[in-house]
This record gives C-alpha cells, sequence and structure tokens, in this order.
C-alpha cells in the first residue's frame, strides 16, 4: 500500500510487482500499481518520471496527483528494453478491461485515463472529473487497451488549454483508439502522437482511431494536434474531429502517417463514411497531409451535414497516396492507388519488444501429463512420472513410473496412491519422495527408497500440521539435505512454501522460520544448491488473471529470499501452451540445462514440455542473478 506523497526531492518512482509497495523510490521499494505512483508525485513543477517495469497491469481511470509544467513534462514511461535497470524486457500492459475478469469493459466513461460526466447516462451517477489533470505529461511505451478509450484526454467540464505527448504506445479502445476532446490547445505545444499504433474496435457513433475535438471558436492557422509516423485503424473511421451538436473547430497536423478505415463496403450495402470524418460539418475540421498513405472506401466524410463532406479542409505535402473502393474519387493533391498497398497495410502489425530466449530449445515431451522429475540413473537421463487423473480418482489411479527420457521405456513402478514426487539420487541409492493421496487430499510426505528399482523401503518423512501437503523438491547442499514442500497452511493464503533440512536424508527437522510465500500464491517448488545460493523456483499465480507462470529465488541462508529482477523465468507462449508454464523441475545432462515443465489450463487438461539451456546447471541459475535481486515480502 502507498504511503502517499514521496519527499519532494525524488525525480522519479518506481512501478513493479516485485516491490514492496513502499515508496516507490528504488526497484526495491517499488510501488506495485500505477496509481499508486502517479498518487505519490509531490507537486505541479514538473520533471517527474514514473518508470514501470515490464508486466501486465489491471488498472483503470488513472490519474495524476499533479500536473507537468511547460519545459519540464512529467513522464509515465515503460521500461520495455530495461534501459531503466527493471531487469526485464517485454511490454508493459495497462488492460482496462472488467475488474471482476469478465473481458472487455465497453462501458463510456470507463478506460485507463479517468474522465466522467455526470448525468451522460441513468447509470453515470458520479461525480464529473475531468482528465485536465493530465496536462503536460508524456507517456512512452506502454500498451493500453480493454477499456472504451486508449490514451483518450477528455476535459469534460475543464475546456483549457491541455498539451500531451504520447511517444511509442499501443492504444487500444472501444469508441477510441487514442485522442483528446473538450480541451483547448496551445500552438507552441501542439497535443503530439508519435510513432503510435492507435486502434479503435467499434463502428458505430463517433468511434475512431483518432479521435481530436478541440473547441476553438475559430479555425487556428497552427495545428492543434500532430500525429507523426502514427498508424490509425478502425473499422470505420480512421481519424475523425468534432460531435453531434458541436460547432467548434480543430485543425490537424498528419506526417508520415498510415490511415485505415477497414469497411470496403459496396456502394449499396453499408460503406463507412470516410477515412477523415468531421462529425457535424465538413468546415469544422482542417487536416494537412505530409508523406501519408490512406485506405478505406472513401477519403473524406460527414455524419451530420453529409453534404458538406466537400467543405473539409486539407492541404498536401510531398507523397500523400489513397487506396479507395474503385466507384470512388480521389480528392485534389494525392495520388490514387490502383493495388493493394502491401507495405502500407503491414504497419497494422502491432511492434513487439525484443525479448529474445534463454533457451535454445523448446519442445513438447508428453501429454496428459502434470509433474515429471529429470534424474541421472547409472549414465541415462530418465524420467519419474506422476500418473494421476486431472482431479480426484481412485487411490489405484494414483501411481509412480521410472521411465527412459529418450524412449519412454518404463523400467519401474511404485507407489501406488502416491504423487506430485520428486526424486534424488545419492550414491547408489534413489530416494523417491512423495505426497500420499488420501479421502479427496495430499498428506505428509513419504519417502520411497531402492537400489534396484524392485526393492523399496518406504517411511513417512514430514507429517502435515492441519494442513494438505502437496509437491516436494530435493537437493543437496553444503551441511546436508534440504527439502521443499507444498502447503495449504490456513495461516497464509494458498498456497505457501515450506523448508525441512537432514544430514542424512532420513531424519528432517522444519524449519517453520523459513517458509516462503506467505503473503503470495507459491507452489510447485523446485529447489538447487550452487556455489553458496540455494535457488528456489516456482509457481507464481499473476491475480487477478487466471495466469500461471514460474519465479526464481534464491537465499544464502534459507530465511532471507530475494526475487531475480529477470522473472519470470518460464511463461506460456504460443497457442499450445495455455495459461501455465508450472511445476519445474531441472536436471544438467551433457554440459547442458534441461528444464521440464507443465503447460495447459490449470483445470482440465496438462501436457509437459521441455526447454533446454546451453551450459551447466550452476550457470543456468546464476544467470539470472547478474544484476542485484529484489528481497522478497
Amino acid at each position: 500500500m502507498s504511503t502517499g506523497a514521496v519527499e519532494g526531492n525524488a525525480r522519479t518512482l518506481y512501478v513493479s510487482k516485485l516491490g514492496d509497495g513502499s515508496d516507490g523510490l528504488t526497484w526495491a521499494t517499488a510501488f506495485r500499481s500505477i496509481q499508486d505512483a502517479l498518487s505519490a508525485v509531490p507537486d505541479a513543477e514538473g520533471g517527474r518520471r514514473v518508470v514501470v517495469r515490464p508486466d501486465t497491469y489491471f488498472e483503470a481511470n488513472l490519474f495524476p496527483a499533479h500536473r507537468g509544467a511547460a519545459g519540464a513534462y512529467n513522464e509515465l514511461i515503460g521500461d520495455v528494453d530495461g534501459r531503466y535497470g527493471s531487469g526485464r524486457t517485454g511490454r508493459v500492459v495497462i488492460d482496462s478491461g472488467d475488474s471482476a475478469q469478465q473481458g472487455f469493459k465497453s462501458y463510456d466513461w470507463w478506460g485507463p485515463i479517468r474522465a466522467y460526466d455526470h448525468g451522460w447516462s441513468p447509470q453515470h451517477t458520479e461525480p464529473t472529473f475531468s482528465a485536465i489533470g493530465w496536462d503536460r505529461w508524456a507517456f512512452r511505451n506502454l500498451y493500453v487497451t480493454g477499456g472504451d478509450g486508449g490514451l483518450f484526454f477528455d476535459g469534460t467540464d475543464h475546456v483549457e488549454p491541455f498539451s500531451v505527448l504520447v511517444e511509442d504506445c499501443v492504444s487500444i479502445g472501444r469508441a477510441f483508439g487514442g485522442g483528446v476532446a473538450s480541451v483547448l490547445s496551445r500552438p507552441e505545444e501542439p497535443i503530439t502522437f508519435r510513432r503510435c499504433k492507435l486502434w479503435a474496435l467499434d463502428w458505430w457513433g463517433d468511434t475512431a482511431a483518432a479521435y481530436l475535438r478541440v473547441e476553438n471558436e475559430t479555425m487556428p492557422s497552427e495545428p492543434d494536434v500532430l500525429l507523426e509516423d502514427c498508424t490509425m485503424v478502425s473499422p470505420v473511421c480512421a481519424l475523425k474531429a468534432g460531435n453531434y451538436g458541436f460547432h467548434t473547430f480543430t485543425r490537424v497536423h498528419v506526417n508520415r502517417c498510415v490511415l485505415i478505415a477497414l469497411n470496403f463496403s459496396q456502394p449499396h450495402g453499408t460503406p463507412s463514411p470516410g477515412i477523415i470524418q468531421s462529425v457535424q460539418e465538413g468546415k469544422l475540421l482542417h487536416v494537412d497531409l505530409q508523406d501519408s498513405t490512406l485506405m478505406g472506401y472513401q477519403v473524406f466524410g460527414v455524419l451530420v451535414d453529409t453534404e458538406t463532406s466537400h467543405d473539409i479542409g486539407y492541404s498536401t505535402k510531398g507523397d500523400v497516396r489513397a487506396y479507395v473502393q474503385f466507384q470512388q474519387g480521389v480528392p485534389t493533391g494525392m495520388h490514387r492507388l490502383g493495388g493493394w498497398p502491401v507495405e502500407a497495410f503491414e504497419a497494422v502489425a502491432l511492434p513487439c519488444p525484443a525479448s529474445p530466449s534463454r533457451y535454445v530449445s523448446r519442445e513438447l515431451v508428453m501429454r496428459d501429463m502434470c509433474e515429471v522429475t529429470p534424474f541421472i540413473w547409472r549414465e541415462r537421463l530418465c524420467l519419474l512420472e506422476c500418473h494421476r487423473p486431472a482431479s480426484g480418482g481412485a487411490i489405484s489411479e494414483h501411481y509412480l513410473a521410472l521411465t527412459d527420457a529418450d524412449t519412454g521405456e518404463e523400467f519401474a513402478r511404485l507407489a501406488e496412491g502416491y504423487g506430485l514426487a520428486c526424486t534424488l539420487v545419492e550414491g547408489e541409492t534413489i530416494h523417491v519422495f512423495a505426497s500420499r493421496w488420501e479421502d479427496g487430499t495430499w498428506r505428509d510426505v513419504t519417502v520411497f527408497r531402492s537400489e534396484n528399482l524392485t526393492d523399496w523401503r518406504q517411511e513417512v518423512v514430514i507429517r502435515g500440521e492441519s494442513e494438505g501437503l502437496f509437491n516436494t523438491s530435493v537437493c543437496k547442499g553444503p551441511d546436508g539435505f534440504v527439502m521443499a514442500y507444498e502447503s495449504n497452511d490456513a495461516t497464509y493464503p494458498p498456497f505457501t512454501i515450506k523448508l525441512a533440512t537432514s544430514a542424512d536424508l532420513e531424519s528432517w527437522e522444519k524449519l517453520p522460520e523459513g517458509t516462503f510465500g506467505i503473503d503470495r500464491y507459491a507452489a510447485c517448488p523446485c529447489i538447487r544448491y550452487a556455489e553458496g545460493y540455494y535457488y528456489l523456483m516456482y509457481l507464481e499465480h499473476r491475480a487477478p488473471r487466471h495466469y500461471f507462470e514460474t519465479y526464481i529465488a534464491r537465499s544464502s541462508d534459507l530465511l532471507h529470499w530475494e526475487w531475480s529482477t529477470a522473472n519470470p523465468i518460464l511463461s506460456p507462449e504460443g497457442l499450445d501452451e495455455g495459461i501455465n508454464a508450472s511445476d519445474p523441475d531441472i536436471v544438467e545432462w551433457r554440459g547442458e540445462t534441461i528444464l521440464y515443465f507443465c503447460v495447459g489450463d490449470q483445470l482440465t487438461w496438462a501436457n509437459v514440455k521441455r526447454v533446454t539451456w546451453p551450459g551447466p546447471l550452476t550457470e543456468f541459475l546464476q544467470s539470472w542473478f547478474t544484476e542485484p535481486g529484489v528481497p522478497t515480502r
């Protein structure tokens, strides 16, 4: 929870879900939400910066505590390439969808930027709120979606001079991809969108990829809004100005842009009124076009006084091209394209931040399986497979199998009624640690030992204390052995990871003070030791989404842990991995590190995949901590 405004000399505030949420002054103490950081901006002097770690932030109706200043804009920046020290590369997504995770929230006055009009409908009963507080802010490297508008700023009842700079952003909304309304402009500081992808998803009303309404009483000689190197895409309108019943003037400069209205209907169908539209009447919009390409049914149109479309003011400079329905005219000064503009249409594709994989391969191992543990047995790579139903099931349906990782040959079967297991080979003995399926839940941790894979000895080594015990992992350290085991202890959020130690793999002592994840979902542990540190890979539930990733933390004493700033180490990818990358387990084999994990939906199906890292296990673990870690909570 944010503690409020920070000290006045703090120029940069940080946002990261790995932060402790205390003051936002470092990545370790970063705020966990963007709104907390915006609320902590201490004054209106400007020059403040809010830097956000790559992740998905489910936030809507954002507003800052203070505006920026002339010559000193405040900034909201996504650290997409890691240059600001977040430790991670990738998209910074602000998803303003339904807070109950029901999907896209196409509802008036709901979106990433807070603005609200009391009485807009019978349901709009809250006080009117203006987005004018975003005056003199700059937005960079953000991916904004999920609401009625993208990066759209409505001044509502504060029709005042307003400047904003939006660069290198993806901005998606039902009605508006981006834009402004109910504001005045500053000729020396035009409202600017640069290198942005603006998408509107609806087809009726005042929707547009870029919707612009500046309340000038006459047409200005300089542009109110500057659009540079942008792509604007919508079903019916790429750029629109004005609104029903409004008779104010807006001037826009469009330079090196692609404007696409996807509706190429027939004249007797439902064609788009225009790629560029003025809502009320044509004379209220002037657009200066330079080196840009337009695609759609026709170039200009007006929604209300339709016969005034020829009054839309425009100028052309350089190479201005139009690709329209073959029966429609092209305004003077534009070059009619006779062939599909392939390169221009490719601009529809959204940018993908560079995030190279650390792994050299990623492959499916087996279907309808969740938990496997790789291990080396007598110089061959083997797997411990945990066979069980997706849920419930009879005791006889739960068992463990040892197989050859390359051929799939099963060479041992054991432990009927057990699962969620791991294995450790010590000397000539294989130790299999597993939980017992009983009365619809998992109980205790039992070890099975054998030297010949035929004769097995078993005993309970960890007993639950009014709790279920689930996945386990065991490794050898400098002073003996350490077990990490998953618990649903009601003292903590489900699930947590508890620890125990042993000198001989027979007698185990619990370490209650070493419990990991006491404030979060932490499951499916895999623990290893390397050169002074214990490394714990585990599953994070990325609430509020039903989405699961594997994280890594390390500790030198099993009490104090730190996360890698490069987390996650595994995320679901592609169309066949669902929303889950869980149950990690790892082995070094022939100089490479092989990491097995489960993909699926965490409900009905699961498959096992593996990735390969081109180096020994110790180097793999250390590679996640080339930068200082972030202390866990």
